[in-house]
């Protein structure tokens, strides 16, 4: 046996004694399971988030918002209102169920993968990337500044931590998670490939092909996320090009389709889970997550003003009211 599944069967017994034991029990666990990092040198679960609660959670993505709003007033420039949407499922799906490892590697054999198509909500990216070990949190400062690897789409070229495709322009990145996940089952690796669009990018062409690409390939390791926010750029999806029923359209090309709460972090882990187990049946996996653009500062939330603009000084203020520092501010 290797040392990596020697690790994974220690963290595998002591998730097992977490969830039948105190809470003292599970901060035992989680200083044994850093001291194994130390000693192995070897990130496996990304940190100790394979044990967060949900309260854990859900201060984890307070912080992140926090860091969004932040982030785009210190630059002036960049989108807030879809980022914050996001923030509980990118939480969610780093901090407590995606198996990867923060020692980036693009090959990323034996763990999950993730790409972001709707590049635009890169504060959140950042944030989550940043705050689950890719690169330092202080980092977060320089964003859409002069020489910063952060900008404000994500590229490869700087070669940043946890970025695995350039997504400026829209409607790509179910294409490269389709080719990733072709290459999973080549490679005989049985981990899963993650994916999240926006509601307005489907009404980019190239998003059907690949939806009909994956469906006949059978790939069955693909969960994709649509974050049904009903806001774009232009306005209201239903008035700039309506989209009527994303689960029927899914489910008629060949998808088995999930439904949930995108803001409702218990709703969100959960329902990553049941994915999971969906998943490898033959069909490629889609969730319709519902969120609220701007969600945790209340003048942003529930509309697409707040999609591309800065908050000035006072706005700032008044959303960081709104958004308690937990895990420590950059």
């Amino acid at each position: 046996m290797s040392r990596k599944d020697r690790l994974e069967d220690c963290v595998i017994t002591m998730k097992s004694i977490v969830d039948k034991g105190s809470s003292e029990t599970e901060t035992a666990v989680k200083i044994i399971l850093f001291l194994f990092r130390k000693i192995f040198h070897y990130n496996y679960l990304c940190t100790s988030y394979y044990f967060m609660d949900l309260k854990t959670l859900k201060d984890t993505a307070t912080q992140v918002r926090r860091d969004i709003v932040r982030m785009v007033h210190g630059c002036q420039s960049g989108h807030p209102g879809g980022s914050l949407g996001c923030t509980d499922f990118l939480v969610a799906l780093y901090f407590h169920t995606m198996k990867h490892n923060p020692s980036f590697s693009m090959d990323a054999k034996g763990e999950d993968v993730f790409f972001l198509s709707n590049g635009h909500i890169s504060p959140v990216f950042y944030s989550v990337l940043a705050r689950s070990g890719y690169f330092p949190v202080s980092e977060l400062a320089s964003f859409r500044k002069l020489n910063s690897r952060l900008q404000g789409h994500p590229a490869t070229h700087e070669h940043l931590p946890g970025v695995r495709i350039a997504s400026g322009s829209l409607g790509q990145g179910l294409s490269v998670a389709c080719g990733a996940a072709t290459a999973k089952k080549l490679n005989n690796d049985n981990r899963f490939v993650y994916s999240l669009h926006g509601d307005g990018e489907l009404q980019e062409g190239q998003n059907w092909e690949a939806i009909m690409f994956a469906a006949h390939h059978k790939l069955d390791n693909i969960i994709a996320t649509i974050d049904y926010n009903g806001q774009q750029i232009d306005g209201p999806v239903s008035k700039v090009m309506g989209l009527d029923s994303i689960k029927e359209k899914f489910t008629a090309f060949g998808w088995d389709v999930l439904e949930m709460d995108g803001n409702d972090m218990e709703a969100v882990v959960n329902t990553l889970a049941l994915a999971q187990t969906h998943a490898g049946k033959g069909k490629p996996v889609c969730i319709v997550m519902k969120t609220e653009m701007g969600k945790g500062v209340d003048f942003m939330e529930g509309t697409h003003e707040w999609h591309g603009i800065a908050p000035n000084d006072a706005q700032l203020a008044q959303a960081l009211a709104q958004l308690p520092e937990t895990l420590g501010d950059y």
